[in-house]
């Protein structure tokens, strides 16, 4: 059966290896069909438009057997960190419902990406919770290929920009007694080799097999090369006593990564991850694993150039945790607060600026009230505003912008926001654009919210007279940096 003919299947389109996954199976000729909760989210992808959306959710099997029609083969490519305590439990039922459509459908494969770790050590919720979804795949019934991989090096990949940040920002690096952990790491490039090359050997199927690059090191080394390859000059202050928990609320600070996130990550890294078993070698022999330093050059070379697809805040990650993304309408009871200006620049010139905010070059008017919301945010467990923005310049739906996600995009016309930080209701932030008659153009900035009860009332009336000022000035900055650049006086 050639590429063609074979119906591939991807749950997590929506995220990091996922969204990056499915632009390569498309190369090979495979058509595609993707499994997500909210399709909105792909809008953005440049492959929207040759794929199938089905809309399902790995909790609820009713909805499954649709999404895997006529499917040769799956990949299950999601977990539930972040989403709570009870995260394990999730994924665990999650694979089942998984696994047992796909074997009710006929899906002759279920391809798996994991995490690397021994078996039968002391392992971390997160280490153990990956194996166990593996188990619960192969439970199923079907013919499953398990990859196992340590850390993925790649620009915008999770564990690279912690590693990147913690570098970046501290001169003299504080490390847990982790930081002498060995560990294989492999760069994304080989992570995709594998994925896609698994659909064309038939000898992976049914194989639990670990993948890893060419050097095994410790993280204090991985931050070190990465030092060196930045030009950094970095010293490592060893503190045994840092705990998972303190050193993760450590990270929550100085990286856009939140507490909840980082720990289990964090607590896993106690946990040796190198491959022991050759059978990634002996079945794809035309892998040939890079080291470290050359992912790391690969990664920082995306970087640099705003080449970064995919981003590990494209997950559905949120302070909301599982709620589902609320899809902005005209209901009763959400409050309104509109200001409009008319600008003597094209629509275009206004929407290269509003779409450009956030990330490096901040939030144009009172950034330092945004930065301290930011933090006051990070403080009571939500995302903060630290994870900027996957693209200094291009925007798409489903991109992270600082504590806000991109719900809606009109290019040349239109931007919407839905707010992602810890709120007492829900919140949007929308920016439209249009040109008049007389040859200016309408910018209409509204903000609007949701509130949860007499506490949102009480927030949204207590904040009232500092987000009008703030608002006010975010669109007459807007309006400002927009006719700079015609070269208008105003």
């Amino acid at each position: 059966m050639n590429a063609a003919q074979r119906l591939i299947l991807v749950t997590g389109a929506t995220g990091y290896i996922g969204g990056r996954l499915v632009g390569r199976l498309l190369e090979r000729g495979f058509r595609v069909r993707c499994l997500v909760r909210d399709p909105s989210r792909l809008e953005g992808r440049p492959w929207h438009y040759q794929v199938e959306v089905v809309v399902g959710d790995m909790l609820e099997p009713a909805k499954l057997p649709l999404a895997m029609h006529g499917v040769h083969a799956a990949y299950y490519l999601i977990h539930s960190m972040g989403s709570g305590g009870d995260y394990p439990q999730r994924d665990l039922r999650a694979a089942k419902n998984f696994g047992a459509a796909a074997k009710a459908s006929g899906v002759e494969r279920i391809i798996y990406l994991g995490g690397l770790a021994e078996e039968g050590v002391n392992l971390s919720r997160h280490l153990r919770s990956r194996l166990q979804t593996g188990e619960a795949l192969r439970g199923c019934g079907c013919s499953v290929t398990e990859f196992r991989a340590a850390v993925i090096v790649g620009s915008g990949g999770l564990s690279f920009e912690m590693i990147r940040y913690l570098t970046e920002r501290m001169p003299i690096i504080v490390c847990p007694r982790w930081v002498s952990t060995r560990t294989q790491p492999i760069g994304l490039r080989n992570v995709l080799e594998y994925l896609v090359s698994a659909l064309d050997v038939p000898e992976s199927a049914g194989q639990i097999i670990e993948i890893g690059g060419s050097d095994v090191i410790s993280y204090a080394d991985m931050m070190m090369t990465y030092a060196r390859v930045r030009g950094l000059k970095r010293r490592l202050l060893p503190l045994p006593v840092l705990t998972p928990r303190l050193f993760s609320y450590w990270v929550s600070i100085v990286t856009p990564i939140p507490a909840a996130i980082a720990r289990p990550l964090i607590d896993g890294l106690r946990n040796e991850n190198i491959v022991r078993c050759p059978t990634a070698r002996r079945i794809f022999p035309h892998i040939q694993p890079m080291g470290y330093l050359t992912a790391v050059e690969r990664a920082l070379m995306r970087l640099e150039a705003s080449e970064v697809e995919t981003a590990w805040s494209d997950a559905l990650v949120s302070s909301q945790g599982d709620i589902r993304p609320v899809i902005l309408s005209t209901q009763k009871g959400i409050i309104l607060e509109q200001r409009q200006r008319l600008v003597p620049a094209s629509p275009e010139a206004i929407f290269k600026v509003f779409t450009g905010i956030g990330g490096g070059r901040g939030w144009f008017y009172m950034n330092w009230a945004w930065v301290i919301r930011g933090w006051i945010d990070r403080l009571v467990g939500g995302v903060g505003l630290r994870r900027g923005r996957r693209d200094p310049d291009e925007l798409r739906v489903g991109d992270a912008l600082d504590f806000w996600r991109v719900e809606a995009l009109e290019p040349g016309r239109s931007l919407r926001l839905r707010a992602e930080m810890k709120l007492p209701g829900t919140a949007w932030m929308q920016f439209q654009v249009s040109g008049q008659k007389d040859g200016r153009s309408l910018l209409q900035q509204t903000a609007f919210f949701a509130p949860k009860g007499l506490s949102g009332q009480l927030y949204w009336n207590g904040l009232y007279p500092l987000h009008g000022l703030i608002f006010s000035g975010l669109i007459d900055e807007i309006t400002r940096r927009a006719v700079a650049q015609v070269g208008v006086k105003i």
